[in-house]
């Protein structure tokens, strides 16, 4: 083989090692990591982490937009009694019939 060869071949060599190394460090930190916990617990744990992460962002988020958020919730508030506000708006002014007319409608 010539110089040149010999010399590419020996930093090949010396490149697949330090790779090597390097997995397998990465690989017993892996391993060291994973056998302190079960499966579950880890499930748990990272759920635990995300549903943490998930309400400090909307908290921070409401902070922001206190003004958005109380609109939202009137607007869910008139959604829900939507009904009731519409029946007072439409209400005849008559009002309910007077007892002799409803016996009367009852015969």
């Amino acid at each position: 083989m010539s110089d040149a060869l010999e010399q590419q071949l020996r930093e090949d060599r010396a490149l697949r090692d330090a790779a090597r190394v390097l997995f397998d460090a990465d690989l017993a930190h892996l391993r060291a990591s994973l056998a302190g916990k079960s499966i579950s617990s880890r499930i748990v744990d990272r759920i635990g982490e995300g549903a943490s992460e998930a309400l400090d962002e909307a908290m921070e988020v409401a902070d922001n937009n206190k003004g958005i958020i109380a609109t939202l919730i009137a607007a869910i508030v008139l959604w829900f009694a939507r009904h009731p506000i519409i029946d007072l708006l439409t209400e005849d002014d008559e009002g309910p019939a007077p007892p002799e007319q409803n016996e009367e409608a009852a015969r």
